[in-house]
């Protein structure tokens, strides 16, 4: 009996030895990992600015519940506490929960959006919670002023899926959010900064207890300041035109390709998204045969209409195939074959040379001339403004549009399942031809600068430069006199742009895309100088109508609140 209990005596001696002596550090730092709890601090995105310095997204703090599952023990205790205290369904804690769980040791966001009322009622019954922590985090907040939501995006939380395809190399972890659209995608990199971390005492229950000494939290680093070449006072502008109608309107300088107002109308307000949005409200949005979410700017794909008539006077003026001065008669109506094309004009333009036909849109003209060249032709002319081929904008994501061409109509029609007739339409901006008001403002810019333009851009550009086309001078001057007797002649279509500020000079086109789907899309594309100074417009306004009558206000509204402006308008982008 006395060697057993010796043996056992020496046994616990050499235990105690062992945990105390031999093992020290080991469960010294296990003792202190359960003592202090580390907490990221999130870091503040970067600022979004105008071009004149004004902020048009901003950080503001909003603080978010956590639960750490290892150390909850009373889940149901819990969710009725914070519950009461909050006035959050319990059911809404569990789902949250469930969601955002991602082992017992993480965090996991019960709650977001706590008021400071919220918080206090909290405090006040924190001994009866265990496992809960909460923190503050910077939430983006915008200008009131203009929604803008198309082109600055919004933020996505990190979910499974999302950390799945960002890689190993991802620098996220679960409930982070990252810029999932516009400029907060497209810049993420530069916004988000970097996350700091704090350090807090914590007892057995897992409830803080002041922080430890002597070690030094690490302070977030916020996000770089981006400033953006937009005009908040344009783009409130051009938001308030588009109010309540489905359409585009886009302001940018020729000479540099920046975008000063980048409106796709319908739009969403930002706000939505800056917390947790109710399944009524997201229902709303993606139920809206609006469609608000769709960037019609960037992916809406039209016809152009008579706007690409330029391109098809070019082509035949470099080619040297028409005399600008010989006339055609316009009776209204094309017959060829046994098809008849109609023009705009159901009496006719009557005898029409091609400055007329441009002024005063006439088609008739246009369906006569596309006749002495070829589709590949007439598709290598569009490329070189263009047409069928990505702007290269700083942002995610744009679509090519089409511009056919002979293997492209075989392709889609067979070799025998297209004939002369389809060159017809395209002559005036219809059939298979599909453009974005993206390309439509490099379009306009290009025509403004004699092909000296620069590649369109919202905060940067890069560096894309845009091949300038081959076109003679005498091929420029002619379409830029066309164009700005649009405005000026009697007749022109363009007319109604014309805001008469002295000094002054507008140069533009417009056109009406015929619709299957319902009223034609209403087009104008134009540009001003004043000083020196130039600006460009493009308007569209889906099922408007006609251009010259409905299209052509806006762009002069435009041109009047810009060229009357006080402030300082040159950018260097």
């Amino acid at each position: 009996m006395i060697g057993v209990v010796v043996l056992v005596h020496s046994v616990l001696a050499f235990r105690f030895f062992q945990l105390q002596v031999l093992d020290f550090d080991i469960y010294n730092q296990r003792a202190e990992s359960n003592r202090i709890r580390a907490m990221s601090i999130p870091a503040p995105r970067g600022l979004i600015l105008d071009r004149h310095g004004e902020i048009i997204v901003d950080n503001y703090p909003t603080y978010i519940l956590y639960g750490i599952g290892a150390e909850i023990i009373n889940k149901k205790h819990n969710y009725n506490v914070i519950s009461q205290s909050t006035g959050i369904d319990t059911t809404v804690l569990k789902k949250n929960y469930q969601n955002y769980y991602r082992n017992r040791f993480v965090p996991t966001r019960l709650a977001k959006d706590l008021t400071i009322n919220q918080l206090s009622r909290l405090e006040e019954e924190k001994n009866e919670l265990s496992g809960i922590i909460y923190k503050q985090f910077p939430e983006r907040i915008y200008n009131q002023k203009i929604h803008a939501s198309h082109v600055l995006g919004y933020l996505k939380e990190i979910d499974r899926q999302s950390i799945e395809k960002l890689g190993e190399d991802n620098q996220y972890e679960y409930g982070d959010l990252i810029g999932w659209s516009g400029i907060e995608k497209n810049y993420e990199s530069s916004l988000r900064g970097k996350k700091g971390v704090t350090y807090y005492q914590v007892d057995a229950f897992g409830r803080e207890a002041g922080k430890i000494f002597g070690q030094e939290s690490i302070l977030p680093y916020p996000g770089k300041n981006t400033t953006t070449t937009l005009d908040v006072s344009l783009q409130q502008l051009l938001e308030t035109e588009l109010r309540g109608r489905r359409g585009v309107g886009i302001v940018s300088r020729p000479e540099t390709g920046g975008i000063l107002a980048y409106v796709s109308a319908p739009n969403y307000n930002p706000d939505l998204f800056t917390g947790l949005i109710s399944n009524s409200d997201w229902q709303s949005v993606i139920a809206d045969t609006n469609r608000p979410l769709l960037d019609r700017v960037a992916n809406g794909l039209y016809p152009p209409g008579s706007i690409f008539k330029m391109v098809v006077a070019i082509a035949l003026l470099e080619k040297k195939i028409i005399n600008p001065q010989d006339e055609i008669f316009c009776a209204g109506s094309y017959d060829f074959y046994d098809r008849s094309f109609g023009c705009w004009k159901p009496n006719g333009h009557g005898n029409t040379n091609l400055e007329q036909a441009i002024v005063q849109s006439c088609d008739v003209y246009f369906y006569q001339v596309i006749q002495k060249i070829k589709l590949d032709e007439l598709a290598e002319a569009a490329n070189q403004f263009g047409f069928g081929l990505e702007t290269y904008i700083d942002l995610p994501s744009e679509m090519k549009g089409i511009m056919p061409t002979q293997e492209f109509m075989n392709r889609l029609y067979g070799r025998w399942g297209w004939s002369q007739g389809a060159l017809l339409n395209m002559a005036i901006g219809q059939g298979e031809i599909l453009v974005t008001p993206l390309q439509m403002a490099r379009y306009i810019n290009m025509l403004a600068t004699k092909g000296k333009t620069r590649t369109l851009h919202i905060v940067q550009n890069k560096n894309h430069n845009i091949p300038e086309p081959n076109i003679s001078n005498r091929s420029w001057n002619l379409i830029q006199k066309y164009m700005s007797k649009v405005v000026t002649a009697p007749q022109g279509t363009g007319r109604r742009s014309n805001p008469k500020i002295p000094g002054l000079k507008i140069w533009g086109k417009t056109g009406t895309a015929e619709n299957p789907h319902g009223e034609p899309h209403a087009w104008y594309i134009a540009y001003g100088e004043k000083d020196g100074e130039m600006i460009s417009v493009v308007i569209l306004l889906e099922n408007g109508g006609h251009g010259g009558e409905v299209a052509t206000p806006l762009a002069r509204n435009v041109f009047k609140h810009y060229f009357n402006s006080n402030r300082t308008k040159l950018a260097k982008n």
